[in-house]
């Protein structure tokens, strides 16, 4: 593999540096490098971050190809600047066993452009009756050390209780999908003002936060690992700051949507806006920013949930839930965080990159821009701004919250490993 100078770029958002790439490895970092027999690319003026971590994404494959592929997944995180995702569970067939994730992992490498880390159920089928075959998966050749229900909850708490017990003996983690199903039975979206005033069933924030309270202090009792998937309201920003002045081991995430939508934009109907969990109030969103800055939420997830155009071009009671987010989450980030002068750059990194890859134990990645280090890499444009065209998506399904709004940031270059995957914002 040839080598690769980057010229230029602002490393972490900090003074111009140029970084020379030689094979899968970061071979240099410094002011004035030779270019001699390089491929020199010219970074003046944008921001160069480790490739981004999402650990979070619904790849759809086996099962729902007409959403989303790993071939059309990774190649839509690639667009967007990640150089590995985290593949959940809720396919046809569920990953469940050792076989099924070690076909999401296979896919992932045949395909390449990101790494595939696949994410094993906890419970058989999602149906939270019994456990999965978690040691078998984390065993496997995908070496599963994340298991979630994403798109359920665990809600038995003595299931939930034996999972933690469970991965504690590998270092896992269970990542919960906290929604207490009794409360949101019939639920639309969020419960209050708007909810009342359109007649749609109410998602009351203490079906997230009950849930929330009880696994952290199972996984007090039980000494284990647990992580909060998409965090969305004030309240339970609350929870999770007590719960770690207390020392229990727990990490939350939140969605590039939940920093920057709000409730009120489900007066239009329109089911691009229908997601689980529910788009917030204001207060909660600005709860959600200020608990990513101080570091109370550690992570951005995107949640990417592609959905064919008829699963949600319809009735808003029928719609499917979930928006795609890989190719825009960057830019939502720069503009709820970075704009805001809520995050600096090297912030974002930790946010993006860093800290979603240690929770997640993806070796090679979230690594620091030094030498020595792989080269998993992305290049952003900060100055640009543009309108959202999901016309141009990498991923098969175009059920996009921002299509024609405007936001700022485009990612210009991805490299996996030294391996250019995206090069002037258009895939290799």
């Amino acid at each position: 593999m040839s080598k690769i100078l980057i010229r230029g770029a602002k490393v972490l958002g900090g003074e111009p540096q140029d970084v020379l790439i030689d094979g899968s490895v970061v071979e240099a970092v410094g002011t004035g490098l030779s270019e001699e027999g390089a491929e020199v690319v010219d970074a003046a003026g944008k921001v160069l971050l480790p490739g981004l971590v999402d650990l979070h994404t619904h790849l759809r494959e086996p099962g729902r190809e007409d959403s989303e592929t790993v071939l059309t997944g990774t190649r839509a995180a690639a667009s967007g600047g990640y150089t590995a995702v985290f593949a959940m569970a809720n396919t046809f067939p569920v990953a469940d066993t050792a076989g099924v994730v070690e076909q999401v992992y296979r896919l992932g490498q045949q395909h390449g452009y990101c790494d595939v880390q696949p994410i094993g159920a906890v419970t058989v089928g999602l149906e939270g009756r019994k456990l999965a075959e978690l040691g078998a998966m984390h065993e496997s050749a995908a070496g599963v050390t994340v298991f979630s229900d994403d798109g359920k909850c665990v809600d038995d708490a003595v299931i939930m209780r034996r999972a933690l017990e469970y991965v504690k003996a590998f270092g896992g983690v269970v990542a919960q999908h906290a929604q207490e199903p009794r409360l949101t039975e019939g639920a639309q979206m969020n419960e209050g003002v708007v909810s009342a005033e359109l007649g749609l069933g109410g998602w009351p924030a203490v079906a997230e936060e009950s849930i929330i309270a009880r696994d952290v202090l199972l996984a007090e009792h039980v000494g284990s690992r647990v992580h909060i998937c998409h965090l969305s309201t004030a309240g339970s920003v609350e929870i999770v700051r007590w719960a770690k002045s207390r020392g229990i081991d727990v990490t939350a995430e939140v969605t590039p949507h939940h920093l920057l939508l709000t409730d009120e934009l489900v007066r239009s109907y329109n089911p691009v806006y229908k997601v689980n969990p529910p788009l917030r109030t204001q207060r909660d969103v600005l709860a959600l920013r200020e608990a990513l800055a101080d570091g109370t939420i550690d992570i951005v997830a995107t949640d990417h949930a592609p959905h064919p155009h008829e699963d949600k071009d319809c009735e808003w009671a029928a719609a499917a839930m979930g928006m795609v987010g890989l190719e825009t989450a960057l830019s939502v980030v720069q503009e709820t965080m970075v704009d805001t002068g809520l995050l600096d750059w090297a912030g974002v990194a930790e946010r993006m990159s860093s800290k979603p890859a240690e929770i997640g134990q993806a070796k090679g990645h979230g690594r620091p821009v030094s030498a020595g280090e792989p080269a998993n890499l992305m290049l952003v444009d900060t100055e640009y701004r543009g309108s959202v065209d999901p016309a141009g998506f990498a991923s098969r399904s175009r059920n996009t919250p921002y299509e024609g709004r405007e936001l700022p940031g485009r990612v210009t270059h991805t490299w996996l490993r030294g391996k250019a995957t995206l090069v002037d914002g258009k895939l290799t």
